[in-house]
């Protein structure tokens, strides 16, 4: 009996077996040419970038725009001997743009001229920025009220399985971003899908898991929108965009690295609006407040803020700088990136070879700054230089990586600053850490039980001052969580503990105590640590006992 012969996929092998060698071709043309070669199948089109060529031009010369960040745009070629293109980019060049252009094959450039039919589902952004509209954020903020609802509405875009929608998931993601108010979007391949997660209020969550063929996309649009190369997928990148929302620039930070199965990214979103927020906002007690607004009135002196990444000390450096800010005020920053533009203040960004923060001081202080912020002191030459800063008629704000505020003594004397400076050079060290807040509608009020009244009474009890401590201990609050995926929690505000200096102080830190000992020395100060900072933040009801034992380090038994 002869064996059936089966054309269907003989013809799909033949043709697949055509592409590869169209795709194959483009590559070696690519290296006779000196271009980049691209694969358009694994690329979104940006419709701003698509709408600088009309489409007939586009359709004569075989060339596509396919991406613009800033002034940089991408072209797709088929043919770059084709008479038609070297107008074309002429008149992009005299637009201003820079061009750059990858050799692609004919399948690519047909996908790109597909697109100009989809120009009236897209939206045009200013230059250099991604555009997320008002009426598209309203549209978001109605539909997407918690997590499962982003997970329903992305499921519902992929399903529709054409390329215009997968390229419309990172516009998504990134709107439903702003919308959540989350901090981070992390994408990360595994073996047989890539996991979608946003970081809310400080906790990492799932919110969706792609196809690797979907994630591909997503890739390719990151890195053009962050200026990262195309090509390199073995070795990280770090980049950057801007998002235009409501007409505001927020700028992202794109983390690109390789993994086991496939690039993993981050976009870390730096809303601007994060560092509007006053000392009361952010929960600094009343008291330690008003004695820090004191110390920052200082001519000269430091202040080091401490902590882990992600506590929020540039924040609220930020907060401090604000606040001194007057037009008889001359404020310089030292920062490795900047994060957040301030109007007014002159603000210097590291570059790691030829401005470093160690040179950088030392330039800065030859432009008679009033105050200066160093974004880290991370080696011994920069702590030095900042200590003389201090000491020189110069306001210092800096920020140290230790656990708390009495370790801020003992990690500048690894760093060989002379402990017999610290009285007339260091006025303040600080420490701080995020707390998710309760949800004020959901939040259930309960009786403590006898051990957690125990607790909180153990933490409270070495707190000199008593008129801080409330009269009682008997009632807590417990996060609701919702069966649409909220945990009860809506917000995050500080703890904090500050370290003042003053001439009993400075005289024991020249003997280079332990971390242990100033801690001992300063309870006399009167200010809370930052365990007792939370504890008296859940008898007022603001979190959780739970949500304070994950985040701050309290006494055990």
């Amino acid at each position: 009996m002869p064996a059936h012969f089966d054309s269907d996929a003989q013809d799909a092998k033949l043709a697949s077996m055509r592409e590869q060698e169209e795709e194959d071709l483009a590559r070696i043309l690519s290296e006779k040419y000196g271009l980049v070669y691209a694969d358009l199948s694994l690329a979104s089109i940006n419709g701003d970038a698509l709408r600088l060529i009309p489409e007939e031009k586009a359709r004569e010369a075989e060339a596509v725009a396919f991406d613009k960040v800033s002034k940089n745009v991408s072209v797709a070629v088929r043919n770059p001997n084709n008479p038609a293109l070297p107008p074309i980019i002429s008149g992009l060049e005299e637009m201003g743009l820079r061009v750059q252009q990858f050799m692609v094959s004919q399948k690519s450039i047909d996908r790109a001229l597909a697109r100009y039919k989809d120009l009236s589902l897209a939206h045009e952004s200013t230059a250099g920025t991604f555009d997320i509209s008002g009426a598209q954020l309203d549209t978001l903020s109605a539909q997407l009220t918690s997590v499962k609802a982003l997970t329903d509405h992305l499921a519902s875009i992929v399903e529709q399985k054409k390329g215009v929608q997968i390229s419309r998931v990172f516009e998504e993601v990134l709107a439903a971003a702003f919308v959540l108010k989350a901090s981070d979007i992390h994408m990360e391949p595994e073996e047989t899908q890539v996991r979608l997660r946003l970081r809310l209020d400080g906790l990492l969550t799932d919110v969706f898991m792609f196809e690797p063929k979907g994630y591909h996309f997503l890739n390719s649009r990151v890195k053009l929108l962050s200026g990262l190369k195309l090509n390199v997928t073995n070795r990280a990148q770090d980049g950057r965009f801007s998002v235009a929302v409501n007409g505001k620039a927020v700028e992202i930070r794109t983390s690109v690295i390789p993994g086991n199965y496939g690039e993993s990214v981050v976009l870390r979103i730096l809303d601007p609006n994060s560092i509007q927020r006053t000392f009361e906002d952010a929960g600094v007690n009343p008291k330690l407040l008003a004695r820090l607004r004191e110390e920052i009135k200082r001519p000269n002196g430091m202040l080091l803020t401490t902590g882990p990444t992600g506590s929020g000390k540039t924040t609220t450096l930020y907060t401090f700088l604000r606040e001194m800010h007057t037009p008889d005020v001359k404020i310089v920053t030292i920062e490795d990136p900047i994060e957040y533009h301030l109007e007014g203040i002159v603000q210097t960004q590291t570059n790691g070879k030829d401005y470093t923060f160690a040179s950088g001081l030392r330039s800065v202080l030859r432009q008679d700054p009033d105050v200066i912020l160093v974004g880290e002191i991370r080696d011994a030459e920069v702590a030095e230089t900042a200590i003389q800063a201090a000491l020189t008629g110069h306001f210092v704000f800096s920020t140290l990586h230790t656990n708390n505020a009495a370790g801020t003594f003992p990690r500048l004397v690894d760093l060989k600053v002379d402990p017999k400076l610290f009285a007339s050079a260091v006025t303040v060290a600080m420490a701080q850490r995020l707390l998710r807040t309760l949800d004020d509608s959901t939040k259930k009020a309960r009786p403590a039980t006898d051990a957690e009244k125990k607790l909180m009474e153990k933490v409270l009890s070495t707190l000199t001052d008593k008129s801080l401590i409330p009269a009682s201990f008997d009632t807590v609050y417990d996060a609701v969580p919702s069966d649409d995926g909220s945990t009860g929690y809506k917000g995050r505000l500080g703890v904090h503990e500050a370290i003042f200096m003053d001439d009993e102080l400075g005289t024991f830190l020249r003997d280079n105590p332990s971390e242990g000992d100033i801690a001992k020395n300063v309870i006399r100060q009167g200010y809370p640590t930052m365990a007792q900072d939370a504890v008296l933040k859940v008898l007022a009801g603001r979190t959780t006992l739970e949500e304070v034992t994950r985040t701050v380090d309290l006494p055990r038994d």
